[in-house]
């Protein structure tokens, strides 16, 4: 099993910064990758970004270039840099592990608003 918990949500103004923070604990020596997801009112859970254990990183498009996804391993810690902040960006933020052959774990999520 991996637990996970995200903090570091918040209010912020547009064009403002926040970082999200994914502390990992459990079986994590063999998680394969971590994510960030996010979900709106009224709409599905979209994935925004990925790392690998390689440490390649992906992004969706809508936040090519204005979000940053990083992992710590010594600290067991994913993160999710954000800039340029837009009120499109207000959902709340789920961190998600997967581990090839055994499963797929979720945080309990962190809200972030970004007013206009």
């Amino acid at each position: 099993q991996v637990q996970l918990v995200e903090s570091g949500g918040g209010l912020v103004q547009a064009g403002g910064s926040l970082r999200l923070s994914c502390a990992a604990s459990g079986s994590i020596f063999s998680i394969n990758v971590m994510a960030w997801f996010r979900q709106a009112p009224g709409k599905q859970r979209e994935w925004v970004a990925h790392i690998t254990n390689s440490g390649s990183t992906y992004y969706a498009d809508s936040v090519k270039g204005r979000f940053t996804i990083s992992a710590d391993n010594a600290k067991n810690t994913a993160y999710l840099q954000m800039n340029s902040l837009k009120p499109e960006d207000t959902a709340v933020y789920y961190c998600n592990a997967e581990r090839y052959g055994f499963g797929t774990y979720w945080g309990q999520g962190t809200q972030v608003t970004v007013s206009s």
